[in-house]
């Protein structure tokens, strides 16, 4: 059952115009309604039987603070070029490996130094060995034709325990 709410009126009256807001849905509920189930959003450790990554374990205000970021470059240091550059091509890293993998690398670690890129994805293994290797080699060459500089894929079996 839904209860309609008026949140105001406003009238103009240089276009001879009244505005009415109607809102349908219910009222959101006071902080007191809420009470304990306003919680941090992170993920709870529990008894350490749950696998999380470093990026789940820690709140958001600290994830800056405690833990490295997933892109490492020099482009945001001062007097250093090319930082919206660096930018595009991790958006166009990402979705590059999100076609290339049907595993879907949801956390992919892009490390470049010198003339050298190197990423590093959490790829779920679910393709024939074979196939696997051929679409890791394909990426690998793919990329290095683009960037001109070499680029290494290196995948991981299982997800890196934060402890």
């Amino acid at each position: 059952e839904r209860n309609i709410h008026c949140s105001g009126i406003k009238h103009f009256p240089k276009l001879n115009l009244i505005c009415i807001n109607l809102n349908t849905s219910p009222p959101s509920p006071t902080s007191r309604e809420v009470g304990a189930k306003n919680r941090a959003a992170r993920v709870g450790l529990g008894k350490g039987d749950k696998l999380v990554t470093c990026e789940e374990a820690h709140a958001p205000h600290h994830i800056t603070h405690r833990k490295d970021w997933l892109s490492l470059h020099t482009g945001n240091l001062d007097g250093e070029d090319q930082a919206t550059e660096r930018a595009v091509e991790d958006v166009f890293l990402h979705q590059f490996l999100l076609g290339i993998f049907p595993g879907s690398p949801d956390q992919l670690i892009l490390k470049r130094q010198a003339n050298q890129v190197e990423i590093c994805a959490l790829v779920l293994r679910q393709l024939p060995a074979h196939r696997f290797s051929f679409l890791v080699g394909y990426g690998d060459t793919l990329l290095s034709h683009f960037y001109k500089c070499p680029v290494h894929l290196q995948t991981v079996p299982s997800k890196i325990v934060c402890i």
